[in-house]
This record gives C-alpha cells, structure tokens and sequence, in this order.
C-alpha cells in the first residue's frame, strides 16, 4: 500500500521460517511470553470478542490462548508460511501480514505476537488491521523493539569490521516504541497506546541463539544483506566476543529482547474524546493545592514539615 523501499526478502523469509515448522513446539518461549501477556491484556476488557483473528500466527499459540478467555467465541488464524498455516486449530488461512483477504469490520479483536516487525509495508498493515476490525474492535499486538538483540548486533557488526575490514546488516533493524505510537496513529486507530518490556532470556551459547533467531525467522532476510556468507573466521570471533561480554558465570550467555506492545481501536462515536482546550471547569492549581504562576515562572508546591505535618511554602 506505500511505495517505501522493500526492507525484507519476503519470499526468503518464506523459506526459511519453513524450514523450521516441525520445532516451533521446541523454540517457543519467547512466543508463549508474549502470547501469555497479550492474553492478559484481552482478559481485563469488560466486553465480549465474538469473532478474533490471530494474524501471523506461528503454529497458533497465541490464538489458543485468547480462545480460553471466556470473553472470546471464535478465532480465526492467518499465517504467511503454509507449514504453519497446517498446524493452526481451524480456521486457517495463508496470507501476508500486510495483504489481508478479510472484509471491513470483520472482527472484533485482532491480535498478532511477534510478526509485524518482519513486514514490509507496516503502515498498509495496520490501515488493513483497522480496517478488518468492526467498529469499536480492539487489536492488540506485540513486536520486536529497537533494543532488542543489541549485544549480538554489536558482536557480529564489530567481529566482521575487525577481520574483513567493513560490515554489512546482519541483524534487522527494529522500530522504537515512539514510532509504533506514531504509526497507530497514522493508521487511524482510536485511542492508540504503546509500551515496552525488556526480558533477558539466557542462552547455552551464542550459537544457540542465532539457531534461535533463524528459527523464529529472525535471521538476515534484508534486501540489502550481504550476499556472501558469514565466515567461519567472523562467526567464531563474534562468538567469543558475545562470551567475553555477556556470558554468565556458569558459562551460558545472555540475550535482551524488548518487546513493543501496541493497541488500538476501531473508531466508533460512542469512543470517549478529548475535551475542548478551554472547557475545563476546575483549575489544576487547586487539584494539586498550589499557587499558579505565570508562564515561565518556576512552579511551587507545598512542603510538609516533618516535624508537625503542617504545610509551608517553599518560597516564604
């Protein structure tokens, strides 16, 4: 839907999230985290979802747990690689993130964990992911943050500088919390809201986490990625180097992933609005029992002494 420069090689990310289809059951920590808070999330919404969509779905985890709420009737699963698609409870259908097949106002709830990081036109896919939703239809989603895989990022990039004497993207790149924010709104969601929570998973090596990562179709699948293959020589190096750094005592190591998670809503006109600038009937100074001061003027607020609890101005 935008004409941005394509980041990702879909169709190899196609093929190599294939390729790890029969263990996702075995690498799915970080999905069922992710699933187990979107579902809290869901769960403290006093309304009922009679019709929700877990849209890039993995083997489904994530909507077979919204699906034991009891504020949720039936879910839908959409997922872009067929080997996936075929392990996801029924319905299920095969589709990009960002090339919906669903009519406007479809469902109530959308939600999607760790897959909209990995799309090539992320601003299309929210308007469609708006679009899909009826009026009032919540989506709730989770993706990776530009903090996430720092340490290894770091590694790889210094490793290759140091033995082929120049770098090439070996990690993708991730939106920060503000620009999610910004493209909630930029697709038209009501009441838009982001935040961020770091985990620290630990590894028993560097390797293992890259096998991780690939497994989770989180490996170098950018357009722009060098077409040569890692070396041996920089692969080693940049695993002693993740050891020397972020190795734990007993030998593992450590790893960072943050995570966005992102909400909004289907406009609809009974939704809640701003007030107008000027139609407030109270003034803030006296909610917060203070004196107003004149723009620019340094705020003061009341000090408790603490010998009596009475209160006293700073400024007497």
């Amino acid at each position: 839907m935008s004409e941005a420069p394509l980041l990702f090689d879909r169709r190899l990310l196609r093929a190599r999230r294939a390729r790890f289809a029969s263990e996702i059951e075995d690498r799915q920590v970080l999905i069922g985290h992710v699933a187990g808070e979107i579902a809290d999330r869901v769960a403290i919404m006093l309304r009922a979802f009679p019709r929700a969509l877990d849209l890039g779905a993995y083997h489904g985890l994530l909507g077979r747990t919204i699906a034991e709420l009891p504020s949720v009737e039936e879910v839908f699963y959409a997922e872009s690689v067929l080997a996936y698609a075929r392990r996801c409870p029924s319905p299920a259908v095969v589709c990009d993130e960002d090339l919906l097949p669903f009519k406007d106002g479809a469902f109530n709830l959308v939600v999607s964990g760790l897959a909209l990081h990995r799309v090539n036109d992320l601003p299309g896919s929210l308007i469609q992911i708006r679009r899909a939703l009826a009026p009032d239809g919540l989506f709730m989603a989770a993706a990776l943050g530009a903090n996430a895989l720092g340490e290894l990022r770091e590694c790889l990039l210094e490793a290759e500088e140091e033995i082929e004497g120049g770098v090439s993207p070996r990690v993708a790149p991730f939106a920060d919390v503000r620009s999610y924010g910004a493209l909630l709104q930029r697709a038209g969601f009501a009441l838009p809201v982001t935040d961020t929570e770091e985990l620290e998973v630990i590894y028993p090596s560097p390797r293992a986490l890259m096998q991780e990562i690939r497994a989770l179709g989180g490996g170098n699948v950018l357009v722009a990625r060098s077409k040569k293959p890692l070396s041996r020589r920089v692969l080693l190096r940049a695993e002693d180097l993740y050891r020397s750094r972020y190795g734990t005592p007993d030998g593992k190591v450590a790893a960072t992933f943050q995570f966005v998670f992102m909400s909004g809503w289907g406009p609809d006109p009974s939704q809640q609005k701003p007030l107008k600038p000027g139609s407030a009937q109270s003034r803030l100074a006296d909610a917060l029992n203070t004196t107003e001061q004149p723009g620019g003027a340094k705020a003061s607020f009341p000090r408790t002494d603490p010998k009596d609890g009475s209160k006293t101005d700073p400024e007497s």
